[in-house]
């Protein structure tokens, strides 16, 4: 895979080279090319708004099952087409609507016309399945509608089905306008007019089923919804001793059972790609029953809707909930979530990947100067990807068919890296039991037992007890000791050091918090002799750090005084866990998305508060420190007006600018509120209070303003599902991670006295999430890329990201270009993580 230089940072780490394919030279004809989506981003204050798309027209519709985050999508395609001089139709009611045509069926939009929908589930404009335009007859409806609007772009957000229809109207239009032109029902000038119809398609569906992407718009919302639903029922159920059979949505795809699996603590789980081992009855109960010997109340099994065995038959509910009653005599519980997994709010990733997405939809359409292939837009890792649309309808497809087949391996390889590294994730979870219950030979290639210990650094983050969790199981079942260091290195000094068991951490994974306990205290020059000595003392052979930018430092610390002290060469790894975001080596930090959610569901209630009573003005105050992350991608997330952040300078001009704006917009659009961001640190100067008196001013008879200060709710909550299943994955990546060195330093002999010597820089890394890939990052090399005065990393990804959140706030000073980024990947090799 190549990587090319970032325009605004530093080359990225080596990536891993993908493993050994397991799809036949058929397969790989359909593997398909992305495209990472970035033309930079320009920002002036003097830039009119650009209008290159002038004299176009672009319709949007939703098709197929509907699914959470479709409306922000919706807002982002209006706001971009307009911002840029394009007409806008939204198409009601999916196809049904470009069939019907007229003003119900096909509505050109406003500014306003997306306005208050970022926080609704579902469709703003409606979706249905439609009979009609699967007839010639409905899709030469559909083309006279079209072109009688001079509409050349189309914009599907729907799933398979839907994208697929969507290429059949492609492939059809030439032959569609001349049979129409034949007919009489449109003109030749009409018809030349539109000679050609561009589609991207975005993919809305829960059960992230379509190949050639990551993520779809919905999964994590319909996760969120299913482990709100694990943790209900894991009080009930550990009330009552009961166990408990939990059916989710997937009828083709496992991954919402799967994922859920990996962040609801479940026993067993059963997914359609890859059906259970003859015989799984005995010991999905041998498992429960060991679990319920060490004092477990509860088991929970989820199982997908589509779950087969080998031969292809289906798991049903009823079959578990019969099983687990007859050989283990439990009081089993069936639940079916079914729709509820469709229902409620989105999710802020699931808000942040649709906007992201939806505007990319509108560049791919403003770049096209003529006839380009159906597009998909798709996210890879953190990018955001164009993809070839039947090339990935295709594959799906063809994983229906291996299943169809009963050759799982191959469907499991057409689903993507990513999904193989999930699956992989969720079985060495799950088969983790106790010690002496057995061992991974693929952990502990040497027999040697190691003592490595874990501490969090720094502030709480939702996540921290996710990780710990899954380290300590999966290290513990290997036959290793892990020592839990209890308040980070101040424990450590207070000898305040324990081992750790399976059974000390089984109800960590939905907690919030640091159960270990944690603070901000590093190492210094007076201390480290000590932490050397406690070091030595407790026989620690590798040392795990979870926590923030304190936590960063220590580890700076540690690798820079090895020469030093001994004790300090041994393996050290971080993982960045902070709300902040702020820590270098990673896109994402543990408890950030957390974090998120928590702010853009108080942004959801302030709006509802001034819809309820009079026009209000609210400016909310992040966390961050300097980092500016949470307030933009909270800002963009939850449709607010302006962010103010350190990383993107202002001044008392700036603020008086948008707070004109903002007026004007209460003045012109009749808004009932508005929403201004700020990360804590952004001025000195310009406060939260100050802002609000500026605002009051201004706005006088027309709005209040109120200051939001959420502090420590932000680190509060319990974890996101994605936050807990970054959290194990990250726990998995550290076990393979200090395995590796390990055996490293013992086959070059680097091992004494019970204590590795490790002082090649590999040894001593943060990992993290970059791009499409988890990866290691030697500490040494991050230095270079820290601003360690503001406690955060010199370029930051995010950041190309403003300007989408400013025009999307009706800014007219500034202009999104796209993101920042640019490379090709080859799909062969998509998400690692």
């Amino acid at each position: 895979m190549e990587v090319l230089p970032l325009r605004k940072r530093t080359r990225l780490p080596s990536e891993k080279e993908p493993q050994t394919s397991l799809l036949s030279p058929e397969d790989m004809a359909h593997q398909t090319k992305a495209v990472r989506l970035s033309f930079g981003t320009a920002l002036s204050e003097d830039v009119d708004m650009a209008v290159d798309g002038v004299g176009k027209s672009v319709a949007v519709l939703t098709s197929g099952g509907d699914s959470q985050g479709m409306n922000s999508a919706l807002r982002a395609i209006v706001r971009l087409s307009l911002h840029r001089g394009m007409r806008v139709y939204a198409v009601h009611e999916g196809y049904q609507g470009l069939v019907d045509g007229g003003e119900k069926g096909m509505e050109e939009c406003s500014w306003n016309s997306v306005s208050n929908i970022l926080h609704k589930g579902g469709t703003a404009i409606g979706t249905a399945r439609c009979r009609d335009f699967r007839e010639r007859e409905g899709r030469l409806r559909a083309a006279s509608n079209l072109v009688k609007r001079s509409i050349g772009n189309l914009v599907v957000i729907g799933g398979d089905g839907s994208l697929t229809g969507a290429s059949v109207f492609k492939e059809e239009w030439m032959g569609l306008l001349a049979e129409l032109q034949q007919e009489q029902r449109i003109t030749a000038e009409e018809a030349a007019k539109c000679r050609f119809l561009n589609i991207v398609g975005l993919v809305g569906s829960i059960d992230n089923d379509m190949c050639g992407t990551d993520m779809t718009i919905g999964t994590d919302s319909a996760l969120h919804r299913i482990i709100e639903a694990v943790d209900c029922l894991t009080s009930t159920a550990a009330s009552h001793q009961r166990s408990f059979v939990l059916e989710v949505m997937g009828r083709h795809c496992g991954y919402l059972a799967q994922m859920a699996a990996i962040a609801g603590r479940a026993d067993w789980v059963l997914i359609p790609e890859k059906p259970p081992e003859p015989g799984w009855e005995d010991v999905m109960c041998q498992k429960m029953q060991t679990c319920c010997g060490l004092g477990e109340r509860l088991s929970i099994v989820i199982v997908s809707e589509g779950a087969v065995d080998k031969e292809n038959k289906p798991i049903t509910s009823q079959y578990v909930k019969k099983v687990i009653e007859t050989k283990l005599g439990h009081d089993t519980r069936i639940t079916v979530l079914g729709h509820v997994q469709r229902g409620g709010k989105p999710s802020a990733y699931d808000r942040l990947i649709a906007c992201r997405m939806g505007a990319a939809a509108v560049l791919v359409l403003l770049q096209a100067t003529g006839e380009i292939p159906p597009t998909m837009i798709g996210v890879q890792g953190n990018y955001i990807c164009r993809i070839p649309l039947m090339e990935c309808v295709e594959a799906t497809r063809n994983v229906n068919r291996a299943m169809q087949e009963c050759n799982f391996k191959r469907a499991q390889a057409l689903r993507g890296s990513s999904f193989l590294r999930n699956i992989t994730v969720s079985r060495r979870i799950s088969s983790c039991g106790p010690r002496g219950c057995g061992s991974n030979p693929s952990l502990n290639e040497s027999g040697n037992s190691y003592r490595v210990a874990i501490m969090n650094v720094g502030s709480p983050a939702a996540g921290m007890n996710s990780t710990v969790r899954a380290f300590v199981r999966l290290m513990t079942y290997s036959g290793h000791t892990v020592l839990g260091i209890e308040e980070g290195f101040e424990g450590l000094l207070l000898d305040r050091v324990r081992e750790m068991e399976w059974h000390d951490v089984s109800e960590w994974a939905s907690a919030g918090g640091s159960f270990l306990g944690t603070n901000r205290t590093s190492p210094n020059e007076e201390t480290l002799p000590t932490i050397a000595e406690k070091v030595t003392k407790h026989g620690i052979q590798g040392l795990l750090i979870v926590g923030g930018f304190d936590g960063f430092e220590s580890l700076v610390t540690l690798q820079k005084r090895r020469s030093e002290y001994p004790a300090f060469q041994i393996p050290l790894l971080g993982i960045a866990a902070t709300v902040s975001n702020n820590v270098p080596g990673t896109d994402c930090s543990l408890g950030s998305d957390t974090a998120l959610n928590t702010i853009v569901s108080m942004c959801d209630v302030l709006r509802q508060s001034a819809n309820a009573s009079r026009k209000r003005v609210f400016v909310v105050q992040t966390m961050g420190g300097y980092c500016g992350y949470l307030a933009t991608m909270a800002g963009l997330a939850a449709g607010a007006d302006t962010a103010y952040i350190f990383e993107d300078n202002f001044t008392i001009s700036d603020m008086h600018k948008d707070v004109a704006r903002l007026v004007g917009k209460f003045k012109a659009d009749g808004i009932q509120r508005g929403i201004i961001t700020r990360s804590e640190r952004c001025s000195v100067n310009f406060t939260s209070e100050f802002m609000c008196q500026l605002l009051a001013e201004e706005g006088r008879g027309m709005f209040v303003t109120e200051s939001n200060i959420l502090g420590h709710l932000q680190q509060g909550d319990k974890p996101s599902p994605y936050d807990r299943i970054l959290g194990t994955k990250y726990a998995a990546h550290a076990v393979d991670f200090f395995m590796e060195q390990m055996e490293k330093l013992l086959r070059t002999g680097g091992g004494g006295g019970g204590i590795s010597r490790a002082m090649d820089p590999q040894s001593a890394c943060m990992v993290g999430i970059r791009g499409t890939s988890m990866v290691t990052t030697p500490i040494q090399d991050l230095i270079e890329e820290t601003d360690f005065a503001h406690r955060m990393p010199k370029q930051q990804w995010w950041m190309s990201l403003r300007a989408l959140l400013h025009v999307l706030a009706r800014d007219r000073n500034h202009v999104f270009l796209g993101e920042q980024h640019l490379r090709s990947i080859n799909n062969q090799s998509t998400s690692d993580f």
